[in-house]
């Protein structure tokens, strides 16, 4: 029985000028798993990514969502369907609490007069969540939910980021090289987050530059090379150095590995 992906980019091409970042790519995650998408620097990882969560429109193909086409003009449009995105500068306001951070731009207005004349924000409820998420997640090493991002290491900022993708994500939740700044102790806590977050039944696209990482925790691996999918592998029947020597173009993966 043929699976049906979750999240499908089909023929998507994207020109800036004379530049095509993304060549007729196909793209597919599907239920439950992790997707780790590599390829070396300027193959069209970013472009991929940002097509299929709204922050960039394709010139030529079509995104569905469920096995149904969705037309994304940015990424808030993603974000209503279910699709969030925690990119690698983390969109986060470093003065502001934790809690403020969790709900910016889904803030909680107080019920009633308050609420919908004087548009006072409910601060209260808004901890109260914002707590339950990071505890669901294990991010109880963070004390105080009012402190500001800034006063936060990096891991913990990357784990305020995850759980708030999580916290919204109903459907799908990409990452952009979330290990990236960070120290072996902090990584390893943002992997179990991520396998975490895998275990509540949410699927994950990673992208990272980081191999060892992606041959830990990927169930599928993208192969992106000169704006197109190359090939997709599985982690457990291909070596690293099989995947560098895809990604850069000096050995051609066999047919078997090429989506049909």
């Amino acid at each position: 029985m043929e699976r049906t992906p979750i999240l499908q980019g089909k023929n998507l091409v994207k020109r800036y000028g004379k530049v095509t970042a993304l060549d007729h790519c196909d793209f597919e995650l599907y239920p439950g798993e992790i997707l780790a998408v590599i390829g070396d620097n300027g193959a069209g990882k970013s472009t991929l990514i940002k097509a299929v969560s709204g922050a960039v429109v394709p010139d030529e193909g079509e995104v569905f969502l469920d096995g149904q086409r969705v037309d994304f003009n940015s990424p808030i449009d993603a974000r209503e369907k279910g699709i969030e995105t925690v990119y690698q500068t983390l969109a986060m306001s470093p003065a502001l609490s934790i809690a403020d951070n969790m709900f910016m731009g889904r803030e909680i207005r107080k019920k009633g007069l308050m609420g919908k004349v004087f548009r006072q924000l409910d601060k209260a409820e808004m901890e109260r969540l914002a707590r339950d998420k990071l505890n669901d997640l294990g991010l109880m090493t963070i004390q105080n939910i009012r402190q500001a991002v800034e006063t936060l290491s990096g891991g913990q900022r990357q784990g305020v980021a995850v759980a708030r993708a999580a916290a919204f994500g109903s459907k799908v939740i990409i990452l952009d090289e979330p290990t990236a700044a960070l120290g072996v102790k902090e990584s390893r806590k943002v992997l179990e987050l991520i396998q975490d977050v895998k275990s509540r039944g949410i699927p994950i696209v990673l992208i990272s530059h980081n191999m060892p990482h992606v041959f830990e925790i990927a169930d599928r691996i993208h192969i992106h090379r000169l704006g197109k999918r190359l090939c997709v592998i599985d982690p457990k029947a291909f070596s690293m150095n099989d995947a560098v020597a895809f990604m850069t173009g000096a050995a051609e993966p066999p047919p078997e590995t090429i989506p049909a």
